[in-house]
């Protein structure tokens, strides 16, 4: 483990050693400096486990507001592409403070509760089984896959738009401007860049409003219809813009950093010695290995808060107006909660403990099906794909708060019998 103690100064959170492996830079912070300025962003980076969970339970002295705020300024021409599509994220879930969060929030968890997540897993199961015997053929074709773009990526984006009753868009359409959207506004993209992200955000922006308009005269059963006849604490119904705001999230966050956290299962899975063949037979196996990479390898890997006044943490006092960047990934690594945290251990009887889904009123309402298809996942690729050996390194996603390998690559070890998939899993 180097020493960078002298060197974090130096640290870029957007910068190839950071993304490529961030454990060394966590465990500094964590050890010397577990509330530090970080100059390149001007954010207060929170490392160690109990100080992140005192500022999210704390949300009188620490407010969500900068949570979906662009990390990068915009300039003056992405702006306007912007304004041109009518696109606003005011207040509606992880960015809301007020007292309307609490109504929105259960409307928002009625969807993802345990009984909805259950009835979930054969749509999950049916949807991988149908990837997977892709991924089969094109083994038994050319002796190699690609399991991020043609599984990972798609698996939760079908899945979501089953689940909520999702028209009017194919996957990938969705699934470009949900990654448009993360890269616009949580990386560091050029002023080139943000324009072409811009206009899919844009596009995304007015799709969902075009949607949010339909649902007003559609069954409130629906996801978006649920929400457009939702009365905030006044009695007021909710307006569009929020509505549209609360969509955003969910559909990004349903999606996108689920087939994250699944790209990162599979790819660790396959590198782990011996593990592969166990998972499609071994009971909690796979939810037990979703749950480790969890905690050390979440696809979301920072949280922001801002410090509604000056306030103490971890020893360290915070002036009022402080962005503060939580290191989620770090904090599942802290050995005050979690003994040998370097090692993998998909049983630990403490991996619970992690934070990869925060905690409080703002925890992710759809954690439990992220597990639930990532395991399904996990358990489906092994069962279909026996045969396979992780081929090549991979990209991986960097942007603040975002992390994943963007390639999965394997190459048949010996060609699938079959390209039938399971109908559950």
């Amino acid at each position: 483990m180097p020493d960078l103690r002298d060197a974090l100064g130096t640290l870029d959170l957007f910068g190839d050693d950071f993304v490529g492996d961030p454990h060394p830079w966590l465990d500094t912070l964590r050890a010397d400096a577990p509330v530090h300025l970080d100059r390149g962003t001007g954010l207060w980076l929170v490392s160690r486990h109990a100080d992140i969970r005192q500022v999210l339970l704390d949300t009188g002295a620490f407010r969500p507001d900068n949570a979906q705020q662009a990390v990068t300024r915009l300039p003056t021409a992405t702006l306007r592409v912007l304004a041109r599509a009518g696109f606003g994220l005011p207040p509606a879930l992880a960015n809301n403070g007020t007292d309307s969060h609490p109504g929105l929030r259960r409307v928002v968890t009625r969807f993802f509760n345990a009984q909805r997540v259950a009835a979930a897993v054969p749509v999950i199961g049916r949807v991988a089984g149908e990837l997977l015997a892709a991924a089969a053929g094109d083994l038994r074709e050319t002796g190699r896959s690609e399991l991020f773009t043609g599984f990972a990526q798609v698996l939760p984006c079908r899945v979501l738009m089953e689940l909520l009753g999702i028209t009017g868009v194919d996957p990938a359409t969705l699934i470009r401007w949900s990654d448009a959207s993360l890269e616009l506004f949580w990386g560091r993209p050029s002023p080139e860049r943000q324009l072409e992200l811009a206009a899919h955000a844009g596009a995304f922006h007015r799709w969902l409003t075009s949607a949010v308009h339909d649902a007003r005269r559609a069954a409130p059963d629906s996801f978006i219809g649920a929400l457009t006849r939702h009365r905030g604490p006044d009695g007021e119904p909710v307006d569009t813009a929020t509505v549209v705001a609360a969509c955003f999230f969910v559909f990004v966050a349903g999606q996108s950093t689920t087939g994250q956290l699944i790209s990162t299962v599979l790819r660790r899975a396959l590198a782990e010695p011996g593990l592969w063949p166990r998972l499609a037979h071994e009971d909690g196996l796979a939810e037990g290995w979703v749950e480790e990479v969890l905690r050390r390898e979440p696809p979301v890997t920072t949280w922001r808060r801002i410090a509604a006044r000056p306030a103490a943490v971890g020893g360290t006092t915070v002036p009022g107006g402080a962005h503060l960047l939580l290191m989620l990934m770090g904090s599942g690594s802290d050995p005050a909660v979690f003994p040998e945290p370097g090692r993998m251990c998909p049983h630990r009887p403490e991996v619970r403990h992690h934070l990869a889904f925060g905690a409080g009123r703002h925890r992710c309402p759809g954690a439990s099906l992220a597990r639930t298809e990532a395991a399904v996942a996990l358990r489906a690729a092994a069962r279909v794909l026996p045969d396979v050996s992780l081929e090549g390194g991979a990209p991986m996603l960097g942007l603040l708060s975002f992390r994943a390998p963007l390639r999965v690559g394997v190459r048949a070890d010996r060609a699938p019998a079959t390209a039938g998939g399971p109908r559950q899993a």
